[in-house]
């Protein structure tokens, strides 16, 4: 029995994530699955309040739990919208690029900014009072997070603007990047593993 195909979509709050994942999935023929809903559903809890009550590192482990089901699992082919600081969590990088696609959803940070400032249901909009930020601070919190998450974003061997064409473009386009992608490499991830890295690091010492 071959290995599921599992593409992995990652990217920043609000670059379109989880509005992008079931229509690529529908245009793929594979089932969709979205880590905060996931998250959201089994704690009964918004991602705002787990934050709230729990913290960002409760958090972080919920997702990791989530993405090893995933990987573990024999649910078909799959493609997932990952949280926007997932991969920032080394178990839940080398889980995710060791079994499966990453796909960038690159999005401008000023477009960021824009959408963020009008949604009221993301932690990183909140200050440590709970209350919402102002545009200037959602704006440089977004250019210091994103500047922090580039790296592993930009490890993706398929990224895409998401502010520059309609969805049904964008996903277009996706799903011929994606296909060939797929008959090059069989949806392996085409990353270094972190525990690769480490060893050679070792080596080297």
């Amino acid at each position: 029995m071959s290995k599921p195909t599992i593409i992995y979509l990652t990217g920043f709050s609000t670059a379109g994530k989880s509005t992008i994942g079931p229509i690529l999935a529908n245009s793929l023929g594979f089932s969709f699955i979205d880590i905060d809903k996931a998250i959201s559903d089994q704690e009964s809890k918004s991602i705002n309040e787990i934050f709230a009550e729990k913290g960002e590192a409760y958090f972080r482990r919920l997702e990791y739990e989530i993405v090893t089901s995933i990987t573990n699992a024999s649910n078909g082919n799959l493609v997932v919208a990952l949280g926007g600081g997932t991969l920032e969590n080394d178990k839940s990088y080398e889980a995710i690029t060791n079994s499966g696609t990453l796909v960038y959803l690159k999005t401008d940070p000023k477009t960021l900014s824009k959408r963020l400032s009008n949604k009221d249901d993301r932690p990183l909009i909140k200050a440590e009072n709970g209350s919402k930020l102002s545009q200037e601070e959602i704006s440089n919190r977004v250019e210091m997070m994103l500047a922090k998450r580039e790296a592993r974003y930009a490890k993706a061997p398929i990224s895409i603007p998401t502010d520059e064409s309609h969805i049904g473009k964008t996903v277009e386009s996706l799903t011929r990047q994606i296909e060939r992608y797929l008959k090059l490499y069989g949806g392996r991830a085409e990353i270094e593993p972190l525990s690769k890295k480490r060893r050679a690091n070792r080596s080297e010492e």
